[in-house]
């Protein structure tokens, strides 16, 4: 396995069966574009998009640079074998190169294996919260 940057908006749409739903090329692009956004992809041997990572840096003058984990996807088939870990792991390792004081994720308190993971790569719990939102529809 090996996990490299995405780049490139064809390595993004290549990775299109981890999504939740279908990437969008202009979103795609605008992603790859923003500062302060990074994908990383790990690739079987064989090439193929096992698994990815998103991470987006939040900035407040108050409190500097932090990373949220905004989406891990590892593909069924790949799935127990590390690559969420060494996934996590990766982005954990950029942040601090970008000199983030921390990395955060939200999840379900019922997502076993998302905790699971996150845990076995070093995360500690921070607390129990609600999520709230403003959907404003499709």
């Amino acid at each position: 396995m090996e996990i490299r940057r995405a780049t490139t908006v064809a390595e993004l749409l290549a990775a299109e069966h981890l999504y939740d739903g279908p990437p969008r090329a202009a979103w795609a692009e605008r992603f790859l574009t923003a500062p302060g956004h990074l994908m990383l992809i790990a690739y079987a041997e064989d090439g193929f998009p096992a698994g990815l990572v998103s991470g987006i840096e939040m900035l407040h003058p108050d409190k500097g640079v932090e990373m949220c984990l905004y989406e891990l996807s590892v593909d069924e088939a790949y799935r127990r074998r590390g690559i969420g870990r060494a996934l996590t792991k990766a982005l954990v390792a950029v942040a601090r190169e970008r000199g983030c004081y921390d990395v955060w994720v939200g999840v379900d308190t019922d997502n076993e294996a998302a905790l699971r993971t996150y845990r076995s790569a070093g995360a500690a719990d921070g607390g129990v919260f609600a999520m709230l939102e403003w959907r404003f529809g499709e």
